[in-house]
């Protein structure tokens, strides 16, 4: 009987916690246009929800993003999602597409952005902390089960230690280039 699969679960978890911080991450503006922006809108259209790049090419020219839908039927519903969804940047229409002129970042809404980023990763981390010590839980619940060594214990648990600082690794480095991004952009 082998540990691995706890490992490996307990790493699939993990990874979980990172991707959902780097989703959340990409919403963010930095004071550059990045199509990303537009990523967490949903637009209702042809009787459900879609997302912006279902039913438009976004763009990025000079300072703006530009959404050009591929049915011009779509341009209102478009533009209502833009104006009602918490970006916070008012759409202009010429009729064929959708302009976002991105405004620069001031000082302190950077750091408003830096901090949540910083709260965010600590979530992430928290989580990853909380399978570490579910898998940990369960890895010496093994002890006593028949054919399992306490070097194999003793191993497995290093093994989900250094999985943990792995992953706690890529939350900083996600975050310390999310933060360069905001600082910089």
């Amino acid at each position: 009987m082998s540990l691995n699969p706890i490992l490996d679960e307990a790493g699939d978890r993990m990874m979980g916690a990172v991707d959902a911080m780097e989703r959340e991450f990409r919403g963010i503006r930095t004071g550059r246009p990045s199509p990303e922006l537009l990523d967490g809108i949903k637009v209702s259209a042809y009787g459900g929800e879609m997302s912006i790049k279902q039913l438009a090419m976004v763009g990025v020219q000079e300072r703006s993003l530009v959404v050009k839908p591929f049915d011009p039927g779509t341009l209102k519903d478009i533009e209502r999602a833009i104006r009602a969804s918490d970006i916070g940047i008012t759409p202009v229409t010429d009729g064929k597409s959708v302009r976002l002129n991105i405004p620069p970042l001031t000082e302190e809404r950077r750091r408003q952005l830096v901090k949540h980023c910083e709260e965010r990763a600590e979530m992430a981390r928290v989580a990853i902390r909380n399978v570490r010590k579910d898998a940990k839980k369960e890895i010496e619940g093994r002890k006593k089960t028949p054919g399992i060594s306490e070097d194999a214990i003793t191993k497995a648990l290093d093994d989900l230690q250094k999985l943990t600082d792995e992953y706690e690794a890529m939350v900083n480095e996600t975050l310390k280039k999310k933060v360069a991004d905001i600082m910089g952009g």
